[in-house]
Protein backbone atom coordinates (compact mmCIF):
# COMPACT_ATOMS: atom_id res chain seq x y z
CA UNK A 1 0.00 0.00 0.00
CA UNK A 2 2.50 2.65 0.92
CA UNK A 3 5.71 0.13 -0.59
CA UNK A 4 6.38 3.01 -3.48
CA UNK A 5 7.15 6.00 -1.13
CA UNK A 6 8.36 3.87 1.76
CA UNK A 7 10.90 3.08 -0.96
CA UNK A 8 11.34 6.74 -2.09
CA UNK A 9 12.24 7.61 1.73
CA UNK A 10 14.72 4.84 2.21
CA UNK A 11 16.69 6.06 -0.94
CA UNK A 12 16.71 9.66 0.12
CA UNK A 13 17.89 8.46 3.93
CA UNK A 14 20.60 6.70 2.50
CA UNK A 15 21.86 9.77 0.63
CA UNK A 16 23.47 11.06 3.72
CA UNK A 17 26.08 9.15 5.71
CA UNK A 18 28.47 11.87 7.42
CA UNK A 19 27.22 14.90 9.94
CA UNK A 20 27.48 18.14 8.62
CA UNK A 21 27.27 16.91 4.80
CA UNK A 22 25.76 19.71 3.06
CA UNK A 23 25.91 18.10 -0.73
CA UNK A 24 25.09 15.10 0.68
CA UNK A 25 21.45 16.51 2.55
CA UNK A 26 20.79 18.33 -1.12
CA UNK A 27 20.97 15.14 -2.83
CA UNK A 28 19.17 13.25 -0.52
CA UNK A 29 16.13 16.18 -0.45
CA UNK A 30 16.17 16.29 -4.95
CA UNK A 31 15.41 12.29 -4.69
CA UNK A 32 12.67 12.62 -2.12
CA UNK A 33 11.06 15.44 -4.33
CA UNK A 34 11.70 13.29 -7.57
CA UNK A 35 10.23 10.58 -5.76
CA UNK A 36 7.52 12.15 -4.10
CA UNK A 37 6.29 13.86 -7.02
CA UNK A 38 6.54 10.54 -9.02
CA UNK A 39 4.79 8.55 -6.60
CA UNK A 40 1.63 11.26 -6.81
CA UNK A 41 1.81 13.79 -4.16
CA UNK A 42 0.56 17.24 -5.50
CA UNK A 43 3.37 19.13 -6.14
CA UNK A 44 2.68 22.26 -3.94
CA UNK A 45 2.45 19.72 -0.90
CA UNK A 46 6.06 18.09 -2.45
CA UNK A 47 7.21 21.94 -2.66
CA UNK A 48 6.25 22.83 0.99
CA UNK A 49 7.18 19.06 2.26
CA UNK A 50 10.58 19.67 1.34
CA UNK A 51 11.73 22.76 1.59
CA UNK A 52 10.24 22.45 5.17
CA UNK A 53 12.38 19.28 6.20
CA UNK A 54 15.63 20.75 4.38
CA UNK A 55 15.20 23.84 7.03
CA UNK A 56 14.80 21.64 9.85
CA UNK A 57 17.38 19.53 9.29
CA UNK A 58 19.39 22.24 8.87
CA UNK A 59 17.93 23.78 11.91
CA UNK A 60 18.46 20.59 13.87
CA UNK A 61 22.34 20.02 12.01
CA UNK A 62 22.81 18.11 8.81
CA UNK A 63 22.98 14.32 10.02
CA UNK A 64 21.52 10.79 9.85
CA UNK A 65 19.19 10.90 12.25
CA UNK A 66 18.33 14.66 12.41
CA UNK A 67 17.21 14.23 8.46
CA UNK A 68 15.07 11.23 9.49
CA UNK A 69 13.61 13.20 12.47
CA UNK A 70 12.85 16.10 10.37
CA UNK A 71 11.20 13.97 7.89
CA UNK A 72 9.15 12.08 10.27
CA UNK A 73 7.88 15.48 12.12
CA UNK A 74 6.99 17.40 9.03
CA UNK A 75 5.16 13.95 7.89
CA UNK A 76 2.93 14.18 10.26
CA UNK A 77 2.27 18.15 10.04
CA UNK A 78 1.62 17.82 6.69
CA UNK A 79 -0.70 15.12 7.14
CA UNK A 80 -2.68 16.44 10.16
CA UNK A 81 -5.58 18.64 9.49
CA UNK A 82 -8.09 20.40 11.78
CA UNK A 83 -11.16 18.32 12.25
CA UNK A 84 -11.99 14.77 13.45
CA UNK A 85 -9.66 11.31 13.01
CA UNK A 86 -11.48 8.15 12.81
CA UNK A 87 -15.69 8.30 13.36
CA UNK A 88 -16.66 10.25 15.79
CA UNK A 89 -20.46 9.43 17.34
CA UNK A 90 -22.96 11.83 18.10
CA UNK A 91 -23.90 12.74 21.73
CA UNK A 92 -27.17 11.74 20.92
CA UNK A 93 -28.16 8.54 18.84
CA UNK A 94 -28.38 7.85 16.12
CA UNK A 95 -25.16 9.04 14.54
CA UNK A 96 -26.29 9.85 10.85
CA UNK A 97 -23.82 10.10 8.18
CA UNK A 98 -24.04 11.11 4.34
CA UNK A 99 -21.75 9.13 2.15
CA UNK A 100 -21.24 11.21 -0.91
CA UNK A 101 -18.34 10.54 -3.80
CA UNK A 102 -19.02 10.41 -7.75
CA UNK A 103 -19.97 7.20 -9.90
CA UNK A 104 -17.24 4.47 -9.85
CA UNK A 105 -15.28 6.34 -6.50
CA UNK A 106 -16.34 2.71 -4.82
CA UNK A 107 -19.11 4.86 -2.62
CA UNK A 108 -21.62 1.96 -2.28
CA UNK A 109 -19.00 -0.72 -1.56
CA UNK A 110 -17.39 1.90 1.11
CA UNK A 111 -20.68 2.39 2.84
CA UNK A 112 -20.64 -1.34 3.56
CA UNK A 113 -17.02 -1.41 4.98
CA UNK A 114 -17.74 1.41 6.78
CA UNK A 115 -20.90 -0.20 8.28
CA UNK A 116 -18.85 -3.96 9.12
CA UNK A 117 -16.06 -1.31 10.85
CA UNK A 118 -18.64 -0.16 12.89
CA UNK A 119 -20.66 -3.62 13.49
CA UNK A 120 -17.20 -5.61 14.55
CA UNK A 121 -16.86 -2.57 17.50
CA UNK A 122 -20.69 -3.52 18.52
CA UNK A 123 -22.95 -0.80 17.16
CA UNK A 124 -26.06 -0.94 15.66
CA UNK A 125 -25.97 0.06 12.22
CA UNK A 126 -28.54 0.72 9.66
CA UNK A 127 -27.77 1.93 5.64
CA UNK A 128 -30.03 3.55 3.71
CA UNK A 129 -30.34 3.07 0.12
CA UNK A 130 -30.79 6.45 -1.35
CA UNK A 131 -29.04 6.31 -4.40
CA UNK A 132 -31.56 5.90 -7.03
CA UNK A 133 -29.66 7.24 -9.88
CA UNK A 134 -27.00 4.21 -10.73
CA UNK A 135 -29.53 1.17 -11.32
CA UNK A 136 -27.71 -1.14 -9.66
CA UNK A 137 -26.96 0.60 -6.49
CA UNK A 138 -29.72 -0.14 -4.28
CA UNK A 139 -29.57 -4.41 -5.31
CA UNK A 140 -25.49 -3.50 -4.57
CA UNK A 141 -26.08 -2.08 -1.18
CA UNK A 142 -28.95 -4.63 0.05
CA UNK A 143 -26.30 -7.76 -1.47
CA UNK A 144 -24.07 -5.96 0.81
CA UNK A 145 -26.06 -5.66 3.87
CA UNK A 146 -26.82 -9.42 3.30
CA UNK A 147 -22.90 -10.22 3.64
CA UNK A 148 -22.33 -8.14 6.67
CA UNK A 149 -25.64 -8.93 8.15
CA UNK A 150 -26.33 -5.18 8.92
CA UNK A 151 -30.29 -3.67 8.64
CA UNK A 152 -30.93 -1.55 5.89
CA UNK A 153 -33.79 0.71 4.70
CA UNK A 154 -34.65 0.77 1.28
CA UNK A 155 -38.37 1.11 -1.06
CA UNK A 156 -38.50 0.08 -4.51
CA UNK A 157 -41.63 1.91 -4.97
CA UNK A 158 -40.39 5.57 -3.62
CA UNK A 159 -38.42 7.94 -6.62
CA UNK A 160 -37.39 11.02 -3.94
CA UNK A 161 -34.24 10.08 -2.35
CA UNK A 162 -35.11 13.10 0.37
CA UNK A 163 -38.22 10.96 1.10
CA UNK A 164 -35.62 7.36 1.80
CA UNK A 165 -33.46 9.32 3.77
CA UNK A 166 -36.56 11.19 6.54
CA UNK A 167 -37.63 7.02 6.47
CA UNK A 168 -34.59 5.82 7.74
CA UNK A 169 -33.59 8.17 10.21
CA UNK A 170 -36.76 7.88 11.54
CA UNK A 171 -36.39 4.30 11.91
CA UNK A 172 -33.12 4.56 13.33
CA UNK A 173 -34.50 7.04 15.75
CA UNK A 174 -37.70 4.31 16.59
CA UNK A 175 -35.40 1.22 16.61
CA UNK A 176 -32.36 2.62 18.81
CA UNK A 177 -29.54 2.21 15.82
CA UNK A 178 -26.48 3.72 17.02
CA UNK A 179 -25.57 4.84 13.17
CA UNK A 180 -27.71 5.33 10.16
CA UNK A 181 -25.41 5.93 7.22
CA UNK A 182 -27.15 6.94 3.94
CA UNK A 183 -25.38 6.04 0.14
CA UNK A 184 -26.29 8.59 -1.78
CA UNK A 185 -26.41 9.46 -5.87
CA UNK A 186 -23.16 10.04 -7.64
CA UNK A 187 -22.58 11.24 -11.04
CA UNK A 188 -19.89 10.73 -13.70
CA UNK A 189 -18.75 13.87 -13.16
CA UNK A 190 -19.93 16.87 -10.88
CA UNK A 191 -22.91 18.82 -12.02
CA UNK A 192 -25.84 20.97 -11.13
CA UNK A 193 -28.32 18.31 -10.63
CA UNK A 194 -26.40 16.11 -8.50
CA UNK A 195 -25.18 18.90 -5.77
CA UNK A 196 -28.86 20.23 -5.79
CA UNK A 197 -30.16 16.93 -5.04
CA UNK A 198 -27.40 15.74 -2.23
CA UNK A 199 -28.32 20.08 -0.80
CA UNK A 200 -31.81 18.87 -0.34
CA UNK A 201 -30.78 15.36 1.29
CA UNK A 202 -28.57 17.41 3.54
CA UNK A 203 -31.07 19.77 4.53
CA UNK A 204 -33.88 17.53 5.18
CA UNK A 205 -31.73 14.90 7.93
CA UNK A 206 -29.14 17.32 9.28
CA UNK A 207 -26.52 14.71 9.24
CA UNK A 208 -23.79 14.93 12.00
CA UNK A 209 -21.22 14.72 9.23
CA UNK A 210 -20.61 14.21 5.65
CA UNK A 211 -18.33 11.98 3.94
CA UNK A 212 -16.57 12.02 0.65
CA UNK A 213 -15.22 8.79 -1.17
CA UNK A 214 -12.34 9.37 -3.41
CA UNK A 215 -11.17 7.03 -5.76
CA UNK A 216 -7.48 7.04 -5.08
CA UNK A 217 -6.91 5.84 -9.16
CA UNK A 218 -7.78 8.85 -10.40
CA UNK A 219 -4.90 10.61 -8.78
CA UNK A 220 -4.86 14.60 -8.45
CA UNK A 221 -8.56 14.77 -9.81
CA UNK A 222 -9.16 12.79 -6.05
CA UNK A 223 -8.16 16.07 -5.20
CA UNK A 224 -9.75 18.52 -7.09
CA UNK A 225 -13.46 16.47 -7.25
CA UNK A 226 -13.26 16.36 -2.90
CA UNK A 227 -12.34 19.81 -3.01
CA UNK A 228 -15.25 20.83 -4.97
CA UNK A 229 -17.39 18.87 -3.50
CA UNK A 230 -15.99 20.62 0.23
CA UNK A 231 -17.05 24.16 -1.21
CA UNK A 232 -20.67 23.23 -2.56
CA UNK A 233 -21.55 20.76 0.00
CA UNK A 234 -19.27 21.03 2.78
CA UNK A 235 -17.46 17.97 4.16
CA UNK A 236 -16.47 16.65 7.10
CA UNK A 237 -14.31 14.29 6.04
CA UNK A 238 -12.53 12.04 3.36
CA UNK A 239 -12.40 8.09 2.74
CA UNK A 240 -9.72 7.23 0.10
CA UNK A 241 -11.04 4.24 -1.64
CA UNK A 242 -8.94 1.37 -4.21
CA UNK A 243 -6.18 2.19 -2.39
CA UNK A 244 -5.05 -1.10 -2.55
CA UNK A 245 -4.80 -0.39 -5.84
CA UNK A 246 -2.40 2.71 -6.30
CA UNK A 247 0.96 1.54 -6.20
CA UNK A 248 1.87 5.52 -6.18
CA UNK A 249 0.21 6.19 -3.05
CA UNK A 250 1.07 9.77 -2.98
CA UNK A 251 -2.69 10.61 -3.60
CA UNK A 252 -3.35 10.07 0.48
CA UNK A 253 -0.86 12.88 1.32
CA UNK A 254 -2.03 15.48 -1.15
CA UNK A 255 -5.37 14.95 -0.12
CA UNK A 256 -5.13 15.63 3.44
CA UNK A 257 -2.96 18.75 2.55
CA UNK A 258 -4.68 20.25 -0.35
CA UNK A 259 -8.29 19.57 0.17
CA UNK A 260 -8.30 20.91 3.69
CA UNK A 261 -10.61 18.29 5.96
CA UNK A 262 -9.50 15.34 7.44
CA UNK A 263 -8.61 11.99 5.60
CA UNK A 264 -10.88 9.84 7.94
CA UNK A 265 -10.14 6.30 6.12
CA UNK A 266 -8.82 4.61 3.89
CA UNK A 267 -10.03 1.10 1.63
CA UNK A 268 -6.90 -1.07 1.67
CA UNK A 269 -8.63 -4.13 -0.05
CA UNK A 270 -11.46 -5.60 -1.88
CA UNK A 271 -13.26 -7.08 1.05
CA UNK A 272 -15.70 -5.80 3.97
CA UNK A 273 -12.78 -6.31 7.01
CA UNK A 274 -10.27 -4.15 4.42
CA UNK A 275 -11.03 -0.40 6.03
CA UNK A 276 -8.41 1.33 8.17
CA UNK A 277 -8.63 4.58 9.83
CA UNK A 278 -6.69 7.23 8.87
CA UNK A 279 -4.56 8.52 11.91
CA UNK A 280 -1.39 10.73 11.09
CA UNK A 281 1.12 9.32 12.86
CA UNK A 282 0.40 6.60 12.58
CA UNK A 283 0.49 6.12 9.20
CA UNK A 284 3.83 8.18 9.38
CA UNK A 285 5.43 5.02 10.96
CA UNK A 286 4.02 2.88 7.76
CA UNK A 287 5.25 5.25 4.93
CA UNK A 288 9.35 5.23 6.98
CA UNK A 289 8.56 1.28 7.10
CA UNK A 290 8.00 0.99 11.18
CA UNK A 291 4.40 -0.77 10.57
CA UNK A 292 1.57 0.49 13.16
CA UNK A 293 1.57 -1.93 16.19
CA UNK A 294 -1.61 0.33 17.46
CA UNK A 295 -3.54 -0.15 14.53
CA UNK A 296 -2.55 -3.76 14.49
CA UNK A 297 -4.01 -4.11 18.25
CA UNK A 298 -7.29 -2.24 17.22
CA UNK A 299 -8.12 -4.39 14.02
CA UNK A 300 -7.46 -7.86 16.43
CA UNK A 301 -9.34 -7.01 19.45
CA UNK A 302 -12.29 -5.48 17.42
CA UNK A 303 -12.78 -9.13 15.67
CA UNK A 304 -11.01 -11.68 18.25
CA UNK A 305 -13.39 -12.81 21.15
CA UNK A 306 -11.38 -13.12 23.95
CA UNK A 307 -13.31 -15.98 25.53
CA UNK A 308 -13.06 -18.30 22.80
CA UNK A 309 -9.07 -17.02 22.43
CA UNK A 310 -8.69 -17.68 25.75
CA UNK A 311 -9.78 -21.41 25.55
CA UNK A 312 -7.86 -22.08 22.22
CA UNK A 313 -4.51 -21.08 24.49
CA UNK A 314 -5.58 -23.40 26.98
CA UNK A 315 -5.70 -26.16 23.87
CA UNK A 316 -2.72 -25.35 22.53
CA UNK A 317 -0.74 -25.38 25.77
CA UNK A 318 -2.46 -29.17 26.55
CA UNK A 319 -2.09 -29.96 22.79
CA UNK A 320 -5.54 -30.61 22.06
CA UNK A 321 -6.03 -28.09 19.28
CA UNK A 322 -8.28 -29.50 16.45
CA UNK A 323 -9.86 -29.45 13.26
CA UNK A 324 -12.83 -27.29 14.68
CA UNK A 325 -10.44 -24.69 16.09
CA UNK A 326 -8.64 -24.59 13.31
CA UNK A 327 -12.07 -23.36 10.75
CA UNK A 328 -12.44 -21.13 13.59
CA UNK A 329 -9.56 -19.45 13.32
CA UNK A 330 -9.41 -19.25 10.15
CA UNK A 331 -12.98 -17.06 10.34
CA UNK A 332 -11.52 -15.29 12.72
CA UNK A 333 -8.78 -14.15 10.32
CA UNK A 334 -10.88 -13.47 7.08
CA UNK A 335 -12.66 -10.53 9.19
CA UNK A 336 -9.08 -8.96 9.64
CA UNK A 337 -8.73 -8.48 6.19
CA UNK A 338 -6.39 -8.80 3.62
CA UNK A 339 -2.98 -10.22 4.46
CA UNK A 340 -0.92 -7.42 3.08
CA UNK A 341 -2.09 -4.53 5.26
CA UNK A 342 -1.83 -6.83 8.26
CA UNK A 343 1.91 -7.55 7.46
CA UNK A 344 2.36 -3.60 6.87
CA UNK A 345 1.36 -2.81 9.99
CA UNK A 346 3.97 -5.30 11.59
CA UNK A 347 7.12 -3.52 12.11
CA UNK A 348 9.85 -5.04 10.16
CA UNK A 349 7.80 -6.74 7.90
CA UNK A 350 6.13 -3.86 5.74
CA UNK A 351 8.32 -4.94 2.95
CA UNK A 352 7.08 -8.07 2.97
CA UNK A 353 3.75 -6.82 1.77
CA UNK A 354 4.70 -5.93 -2.10
CA UNK A 355 5.40 -9.79 -2.86
CA UNK A 356 1.65 -11.08 -1.29
CA UNK A 357 -0.25 -8.30 -1.84
CA UNK A 358 -1.63 -10.37 -4.16
CA UNK A 359 -2.22 -13.31 -1.88
CA UNK A 360 -6.12 -14.47 -0.69
CA UNK A 361 -5.27 -16.84 2.18
CA UNK A 362 -9.06 -17.36 3.09
CA UNK A 363 -9.28 -18.83 -0.52
CA UNK A 364 -5.71 -20.26 -1.41
CA UNK A 365 -5.67 -23.75 -2.83
CA UNK A 366 -4.11 -24.59 0.15
CA UNK A 367 -6.70 -23.53 2.38
CA UNK A 368 -9.65 -25.00 0.28
CA UNK A 369 -7.90 -28.20 0.21
CA UNK A 370 -7.71 -28.28 3.99
CA UNK A 371 -11.24 -27.33 4.08
CA UNK A 372 -12.41 -30.28 1.68
CA UNK A 373 -10.36 -32.31 4.11
CA UNK A 374 -12.37 -31.40 6.98
CA UNK A 375 -15.13 -31.65 5.38
CA UNK A 376 -14.81 -35.04 5.15
CA UNK A 377 -14.21 -35.88 8.33
CA UNK A 378 -16.88 -36.86 11.32
CA UNK A 379 -17.17 -35.12 14.55
CA UNK A 380 -15.41 -37.40 16.65
CA UNK A 381 -12.00 -36.89 13.96
CA UNK A 382 -12.30 -33.12 13.96
CA UNK A 383 -12.03 -33.07 17.59
CA UNK A 384 -9.43 -35.89 18.05
CA UNK A 385 -6.56 -35.77 15.27
CA UNK A 386 -4.96 -38.66 16.59
CA UNK A 387 -7.81 -41.13 15.37
CA UNK A 388 -6.58 -40.85 12.29
CA UNK A 389 -4.96 -44.21 10.68
CA UNK A 390 -4.64 -45.90 7.28
CA UNK A 391 -8.74 -46.43 6.88
CA UNK A 392 -9.98 -43.02 7.87
CA UNK A 393 -7.12 -41.27 5.75
CA UNK A 394 -8.57 -43.46 2.83
CA UNK A 395 -11.89 -42.78 3.39
CA UNK A 396 -11.30 -39.00 3.87
CA UNK A 397 -9.31 -38.56 0.66
CA UNK A 398 -12.16 -40.41 -1.32
CA UNK A 399 -14.53 -37.73 0.25
CA UNK A 400 -12.25 -34.58 -0.42
CA UNK A 401 -11.41 -35.54 -3.75
CA UNK A 402 -7.78 -35.27 -2.67
CA UNK A 403 -4.83 -38.03 -3.10
CA UNK A 404 -3.60 -39.90 0.18
CA UNK A 405 -0.54 -38.31 -0.59
CA UNK A 406 -1.71 -34.81 -0.18
CA UNK A 407 -4.39 -36.46 3.01
CA UNK A 408 -0.95 -37.43 4.37
CA UNK A 409 0.80 -34.17 3.52
CA UNK A 410 -1.96 -32.02 5.31
CA UNK A 411 -2.22 -33.94 8.22
CA UNK A 412 1.77 -33.67 8.60
CA UNK A 413 2.08 -29.94 8.75
CA UNK A 414 -1.77 -29.76 11.35
CA UNK A 415 1.03 -32.22 13.21
CA UNK A 416 3.84 -30.15 13.50
CA UNK A 417 1.94 -26.73 13.62
CA UNK A 418 0.02 -28.15 16.16
CA UNK A 419 3.89 -29.11 18.25
CA UNK A 420 5.26 -25.13 17.05
CA UNK A 421 2.25 -23.40 18.71
CA UNK A 422 2.66 -25.49 21.60
CA UNK A 423 5.84 -24.98 22.11
CA UNK A 424 5.35 -20.79 21.68
CA UNK A 425 2.55 -21.09 24.12
CA UNK A 426 5.41 -22.31 26.97
CA UNK A 427 6.95 -19.02 29.16
CA UNK A 428 10.46 -19.56 27.31
CA UNK A 429 8.96 -19.66 23.38
CA UNK A 430 6.54 -16.73 24.00
CA UNK A 431 9.65 -14.81 25.26
CA UNK A 432 11.60 -15.59 22.27
CA UNK A 433 9.16 -14.78 19.92
CA UNK A 434 8.77 -11.49 21.84
CA UNK A 435 12.35 -10.59 21.63
CA UNK A 436 12.40 -11.24 18.00
CA UNK A 437 9.64 -9.02 17.38
CA UNK A 438 11.36 -6.13 19.69
CA UNK A 439 14.54 -6.36 17.74
CA UNK A 440 12.17 -6.32 14.80
CA UNK A 441 10.57 -2.69 16.14
CA UNK A 442 13.66 -1.90 17.49
CA UNK A 443 14.85 -1.86 13.48
CA UNK A 444 11.99 0.32 12.64
CA UNK A 445 12.00 -0.57 8.49
CA UNK A 446 14.48 1.14 6.27
CA UNK A 447 16.69 -1.56 5.96
CA UNK A 448 17.25 -1.31 9.73
CA UNK A 449 17.33 2.33 10.71
CA UNK A 450 16.36 3.34 14.35
CA UNK A 451 13.47 5.67 13.92
CA UNK A 452 13.23 8.90 16.28
CA UNK A 453 10.30 7.89 18.74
Amino acid sequence: MFDSITGSITNAVNKIRHKDDVASLKKAITELKKSLLKADVHHKTTKDLVTAIELETKRLGIGHDSFLKALKDELTKILTTTGNQGFVFSNTPPTVVLMTGLQGSGKTTTTGKLANYLKLRKKKVLVAAADLQRLAAVEQLKQIAAQIEVDIYFDDNEKDPVKIALAAKEKAKKEFYDVLLIDTAGRLAIDEELMKQLKKVKDSVNPNEIFYVADSLTGHDATKTATSFKEQIGIDGVILSKYDGDTKGGVAISIANQVGVPLRFIGTGEKMPDLEVFIPDRIVSRLMGAGDIEGLAEKTAAVIDEKKAKEVTKKIKKGEFNFNDFLEQLAMMSKLGSMKSIIGMIPGLSQMAGPIKDMDFENSDEIKRIKALIGSMTLKERETPSLMNPSRKRRIAKGSGLSEAQVNKILKQFKNASKMAKKLSSKGGMKGLQNMMKQMQGAGGLGGLNLPR
